[in-house]
């Protein structure tokens, strides 16, 4: 099924989402033919109950200083993708939302899970838990955009998939067949001496599958030599000039830990390229 229907979370508060990541929104929908719409809320930072602090600090007002300037970000973003999306032609809608802060990721969720797929900027440090959340929770592919601005719009040549024969990789290759039927190719890294895998001749084999869906796909081997997954990953696919990586995200108890093996969280702070997250 391809996607049709994408959603794109903005924030705005205590920074908003640079514009950027508004225009490659867009530019991703305008290449998958999809509808976008797009959802900021106005947060609503809460007051702690202390009359002397109240009484000093003048908390109220500052927690209503900020709550506008939430608003004003929320309606500026807003503002800004309709007009991007109406130049670009790419059918969409806006939705404005008011919500406590700690409320914000049960509400993207909510939304997530009645798209088909769910665009989000680069978590800031602040942020985090609520990529979390969406990543984790809403039960649909997630794809994280780097916040700094492209040089050109945004193409799907070659898409990356990062595989070592588990599940949640599995879930993420399955998820992503509407973008490999746009790719013009797919390229399948397995990272070696690194983990040891159920099936050495899984990634032939998910070749050959992919290939019974007209999906041209090249293996490639990397060498770890004794590096993170995420350094490893993120080399090849600058390396390789991939436009878009597609990964399963790993969850362990509290701690979560997203990308390969659990064994960092770099390719979701700090990605090269898009990365397609699939739970």
């Amino acid at each position: 099924m391809a996607f049709k229907d994408v959603l794109l979370t903005l924030t705005s508060y205590p920074e908003p989402t640079p514009v950027s990541i508004v225009n490659d929104a867009v530019s991703i929908a305008a290449a998958l033919r999809a509808h976008l719409a797009a959802i900021s809320c106005e947060v609503h930072v809460e007051v702690p109950g202390n009359f002397l602090a109240k009484a000093i600090i003048d908390i109220p007002g500052i927690a209503a200083h900020e709550t506008a300037k939430s608003r004003k970000s929320a309606k500026d973003l807003l503002a800004a993708f309709e007009a991007a999306a109406a130049k670009s032609g790419v059918t969409h809608e806006t939705i404005f939302e008011k919500c406590a802060t700690h409320r914000t990721p049960t509400l993207l969720v909510y939304y997530a899970r009645l798209r088909d797929l769910t665009i989000m900027p680069v978590p800031a440090s602040y942020d985090l838990w609520c990529a979390e959340e969406i990543i984790f929770e809403s039960g649909r592919p997630t794809l994280i955009l780097p916040t700094v601005p492209r040089s050109r719009p945004f193409q799907l040549d070659t898409v990356g998939v990062a595989w070592d024969f588990s599940r949640t990789a599995t879930r993420a290759v399955s998820d992503a067949l509407p973008l490999f039927d746009k790719a013009k190719k797919v390229r399948v890294v397995i990272v070696t001496n690194e983990k040891s895998f159920d099936s050495k001749h899984s990634p032939e084999e998910l070749a050959k599958n992919l290939a019974h869906h007209g999906i041209d796909v090249v293996l490639d081997e990397v060498d770890a030599e004794g590096r993170p997954i995420g350094e490893v990953l993120e080399a090849y696919v600058l390396s390789r000039g991939i436009d878009l990586l597609v990964m399963g995200a790993y969850g362990q108890s509290r701690w979560r830990e997203v990308v390969l093996g659990g064994a960092t969280r770099s390719l979701l702070l700090k990605p090269p390229v898009p990365v397609f997250f699939s739970r």
